[in-house]
């Protein structure tokens, strides 16, 4: 059987999946066709249902609830690994400044259904002049006074001080403070339509070919740097480390707790519908 999959080329991902589409583990008959893109556009091609199973923002995951189901492995959540908030004027590092011009400035965002763009609209719903932007391209747009204000994903949080950015707040941290919970990012949802042995047949492999990546780290290293845009070695090991753990492996009561959570809190605020089918598989 074979079944068309989307993720990230950021290296969680990459090294996510490397032994399950290179074969290094038991797939038990399944084939994938792989498709490569940031998280915005995943998230557009779930609203579309264009893949069987794909990556995508939690935020996303509550418009498509109707036709995708989430997956126990694979999923990005975790404490310390929130968006972060950024800018180049110094005067905006203070709260009370930042706040005394807030419905004039101009945010980088990487999506409107990101999961940081939804943590941005909890901390700052005053914030509403937003550009999208691929995540990528944030930072620069940021030191090219394209934008006051930017909201960066990934690898991003280890390079932004490089080119003199400074850190506002970290959304990540706000959350935990707020709930307690581990912030959840992004997960693998996969078609409801599909059987229910697929689909448990789809979480074991995925969750098999993680750990075969946390027992051989270096096995998908080449895969890895392939997609990873010249990010260092160094920066890429410290996104794998930063966004793959044990919930990524199975969500777990902690998991669901962190998921349940965030969908409550968005519910509440009106930021998304209710949901109308089970999250979890």
């Amino acid at each position: 059987m074979k079944l068309t999959l989307g993720f990230s080329s950021c290296p969680n991902d990459t090294f996510i999946f490397d032994a399950l589409i290179h074969h290094k583990v038991d797939t038990e008959g399944l084939e994938f066709e792989v498709f490569f893109d940031d998280v915005e556009t995943l998230n557009q091609k779930a609203f579309k249902t264009e893949l069987d199973i794909t990556k995508l923002s939690f935020h996303a995951y509550a418009y498509v609830l109707n036709n995708y189901v989430l997956l126990n492995s694979g999923s990005a959540l975790g404490f310390g690994v929130g968006p972060l908030l950024i800018c180049k004027n110094l005067e905006f590092q203070k709260i009370s400044t930042l706040e005394s011009q807030i419905s004039n400035l101009k945010v980088g965002i990487p999506g409107r259904y990101t999961t940081a763009n939804f943590l941005l609209g909890i901390a700052f719903p005053q914030l509403q002049n937003k550009k999208e932007m691929v995540f990528s391209a944030i930072g620069n747009a940021l030191m090219n006074d394209e934008i006051d204000l930017g909201l960066i994903i990934h690898e991003n949080r280890f390079t932004y001080q490089d080119k003199g950015l400074k850190k506002i707040v970290d959304l990540g941290e706000y959350w935990e403070k707020l709930t307690g919970c581990a912030i959840p990012l992004g997960g693998i949802v996969i078609k409801r339509e599909l059987p229910e042995d697929v689909k448990y047949k789809v979480n074991r492999v995925i969750r098999r070919s993680i750990e075969f990546a946390f027992k051989n780290p270096k096995s998908g290293l080449d895969f890895i740097k392939l997609h990873s845009q010249e990010m260092s070695e160094e920066v890429m090991y410290k996104h794998i480390d930063l966004y793959v753990n044990k919930y990524s492996i199975d969500l777990g009561e902690e998991g669901h707790k962190s998921v349940s959570t965030l969908f409550d809190e968005a519910v509440k605020r009106e930021i998304i519908p209710i949901p109308t089918q089970n999250l979890f598989l």
